[in-house]
């Protein structure tokens, strides 16, 4: 791949997602769009570029895109954020919604579904009385792609090996050959969405706890700044931001405070 090539699919990834490639990342954009250079039979990623601008209209720049965003996801990632959901987050949200008894959950940029399904897991082990509530858990990513993988619920063996218990695989899943499918009441908990977090959001309800990791590591601060002022309307005045453990909100908004007891990247807004 030429630099003029490696600078045009930047270029494209950037208008599209937001999200800025630095100079060091050509082997990664050759790694991830050779598998669609062969199956489209081309011959190089150059004859893709070309074909990209013959045919603008034809939604090769949404497979490249498709292409090129990370799906990288895994059941109870990190371990440590989840606990703190168990144990303080989602207690403390249920005491103050006790008397509306409702609740508004955002996984964004969700991938492939495993983070709002192990949000869901959690709530049905955790908090019986919640199936008296309305809980609205949204899960949204760009990819539609990995939407579909996450409608579906269904995932390879290695991938419920990764960070889910046995025992609640045995009680959530069903085995389909090599496959492991989430039960249909669980998967009817999550509402998945096409969202670009760098486009206009459509209108969305008061969050009490939105979940943004390990995504905003891949914008630039112009972003950042964009996508953390508009959770500003979107987070109720007690609610819960929940970011990776490489982001903040530092030098980017003041409207954010890091909730320092629960030491996994919970921020609040400051009141």
């Amino acid at each position: 791949m030429t630099d003029l090539d490696f600078d045009a699919i930047r270029r494209l990834l950037l208008e599209r997602s937001a999200i800025a490639l630095e100079d060091d990342k050509k082997y990664l954009v050759e790694a991830r769009l050779t598998p669609l250079v062969r199956r489209l039979d081309l011959g190089s990623i150059g004859d893709l570029i070309a074909q990209l601008r013959r045919e603008p209209a034809n939604g090769l720049d949404r497979q490249i895109v498709e292409a090129l965003v990370t799906t990288e996801s895994s059941f109870f990632r990190d371990h440590h954020p989840f606990e703190a959901l168990r144990t303080m987050v989602i207690p403390d949200l249920v005491a103050r919604r006790r008397e509306a008894r409702r609740l508004n959950i955002w996984c964004a940029a969700c991938s492939t579904g495993q983070e709002p399904y192990s949000v869901a897991i959690l709530l049905r082990e955790h908090f019986p009385e919640l199936a008296g509530w309305k809980v609205h858990l949204l899960a949204s990513d760009l990819s539609r792609e990995a939407l579909a993988r996450a409608r579906a619920g269904r995932f390879k063996q290695i991938e419920v090996n990764r960070g889910l218990p046995a025992a609640l695989l045995v009680k959530h899943f069903e085995q389909h050959g090599t496959e492991w499918q989430l039960r249909p009441p669980l998967r009817a908990m999550v509402d998945f969405q096409e969202l670009n977090l760098a486009r206009p959001w459509p209108a969305l309800p008061p969050m009490d706890l939105v979940l943004l990791r390990n995504v905003m590591i891949y914008f630039g601060v112009e972003t950042k700044k964009d996508i953390l002022a508009r959770l500003v309307r979107v987070l109720k005045p007690d609610g819960y931001l929940l970011l990776g453990g490489a982001e903040t909100t530092l030098n980017l908004s003041d409207a954010y405070r890091r909730v320092e007891p629960l030491k996994s990247g919970f921020h609040q807004l400051i009141r």
